[in-house]
Order: C-alpha cells, then structure tokens, then sequence
C-alpha cells in the first residue's frame, strides 16, 4: 500500500504534469472503482486541476467549479502516467483513465481484489470527511505525539498503523520507524516512558523525511513508476532471515492473516523471538483484521 513517502512523492510528480490542465475526458474500465454518484464522475471533465492535497493516503485532486476528485489507491492500486493522450487502459489492470491535452494519467490494480476507489465530491465538507482523524507525523510536536499515541493501550504497530491516530503511516515503513526506535512492534503504548516517547517522534519524522527523500531522489523528473512495499534500502521489512544492517542478527518476523511484521529480536526486543502462537490472544485483540482497518 502507498503510504506517506509515496503519495508525497506521487503528489510532487502530479503537480509538475497536471496543474493548470483541463481534464478532457474520464474514462471507467471498471465501475466498481467509483464510490460516489453525485455529483457523476463525469462532472470533472471540462473542469481545469487547480492543486493537490494528501488526506491519509488518500489523493485529493482540487478542481475548478467546486469539485474534488479523491482517489484512494489502497494496496495493489498504482498510477501511470503516458504522455500520450487517450492512451488506452490495459484490459486486465486498469480501473480508469484521465485525459489531458498532454497525456493520460491511468489508475490500475494488480490482483482479483479491486479495492481502490474513487471519489467526486461537489463540497470540502465531504471531502474533509474522508479524514480519519489521525495526526500529521511529521507536523506534530512530541507532546502531540505523545497524547496520539497514549490515548488508546495498543501494541505500537497497531498504533502506527491506526489512520484514526496517525496519517499515513501503514505497514511497511512502520516496521522502519520501530526499527529506527529500538522498540518492539509488539510494546503496549501505555508502557512507554517518555524518553521511549520522544525516541519513537524522532524515529518517526527521521524515517518518513528520509524516505520522502530518497523516493524523491529515485524519481527526479520521471513519473514514479515502482511504487512497492518492498525496497532493498529497507532494514527491515520484508527481510526475513537477512541481517539486520545495524547489528547482523537475522531479522525475523510475526505473521497474522495476510499481514506481516519484521523486526530485528536484538535492536528491539532484547533478543526475544516473538512467536505467533504465543501472541495469539494479543494479535486477536489488536492486530487489524481488515485490510480497511490498515488504511
């Protein structure tokens, strides 16, 4: 799932293509994509792109006449950007198709679970709406932080995770964070002192920015086109069994459902193996059940 990194970085290479362009035609391959019907979709065409806004993970494209065209990319769903107008949409993957005078900008989703959405909305209320409540992480101070984060007694992971407590942050670069924290992905957040706090804030703005960064570095003037959960940079998630960078220890991980948390068990769990079995009842509680619950 694109999370905060990748959405700053899909907004920044938008912005360059698409500001101040009128939106010639909206085309939709599968109509299970769209989550609203009034005003129809077909309202953004004529209508010129007049600035971005990121909710959660969520893409806000400001239009003229009032209108907001939201775009939820979910787990599997990714842009591509041609320079071609009315490109065609590839029959297997793609969802929809924007049309611009310079190109076309395609929303596709691999996979049999099409989950992505989009939305048109005719007021800022309902696009304000779509907001789950979570704090900014990289705009939040430490006492924020720390009233976020303790408001509620859940295992870090799940509190990263949480779009009602923090924007943006999903699966992937929370196992970095925590990595970066030397914490345990499985520590109640209502165990945490406060120097365990402020290392967690720190953690959090260090590897978002850093990884805003390097995205951004990866992408230059080109559209991003890998947009993955996965990345060799990364220390933790999805290394299963490889060295951990800092220390060498194997990284091990934690899987529930179709989710899963890496962790190095020397950096963060002082040497601890977290066994499934043995979290049964924990990952029961407060592990997400959904993949709605991980948006």
């Amino acid at each position: 799932m694109p999370e905060l990194p990748d959405i700053v970085v899909y907004i920044e290479a938008l912005e360059k293509r698409l500001l101040g362009e009128e939106i010639t035609g909206f085309r939709v391959a599968s109509p299970a994509v769209l989550r609203t019907y009034d005003p129809m979709y077909t309202a953004v065409v004529g209508e010129e792109v007049t600035g971005f806004d990121r909710i959660g993970k969520r893409i806000v494209f400001e239009l003229t006449n009032n209108l907001w065209l939201v775009i939820h990319l979910m787990i599997a769903g990714r842009f591509r950007w041609f320079d071609q107008p009315k490109k065609p949409i590839p029959k297997k993957v793609g969802l929809a198709a924007l049309d611009f005078q310079k190109g076309t900008l395609i929303l596709t989703e691999q996979g049999t679970k099409k989950r992505a959405g989009v939305w048109v909305f005719g007021d800022r209320e309902s696009v304000d709406a779509e907001n789950r409540g979570g704090v900014e992480p990289l705009d939040v101070d430490v006492e924020g932080f720390a009233a976020a984060i303790t408001a509620e007694n859940r295992t870090l992971k799940r509190a990263l995770t949480d779009p009602r407590i923090f924007s943006g942050i999903g699966n992937a670069f929370s196992d970095e964070i925590l990595w970066e924290a030397r914490l345990s992905p499985v520590k109640r957040t209502k165990q945490l002192d406060f120097e365990e706090i402020v290392r967690l804030h720190e953690a959090v703005k260090t590897s978002l920015t850093h990884w805003t960064e390097l995205l951004r570095e990866q992408t230059g003037d080109d559209f991003p086109s890998k947009v993955t959960a996965f990345r060799p940079e990364m220390a933790t998630h999805g290394k299963f069994k490889e060295p951990c960078p800092r220390c060498g220890t194997a990284i091990q991980r934690i899987v529930y459902s179709s989710n899963e948390t890496n962790y190095c068990p020397t950096c963060q769990t002082e040497g601890r193996i977290l066994a499934d079995r043995s979290l049964s009842r924990l990952l029961k509680d407060d592990w997400p059940s959904t993949v709605d619950e991980l948006e």
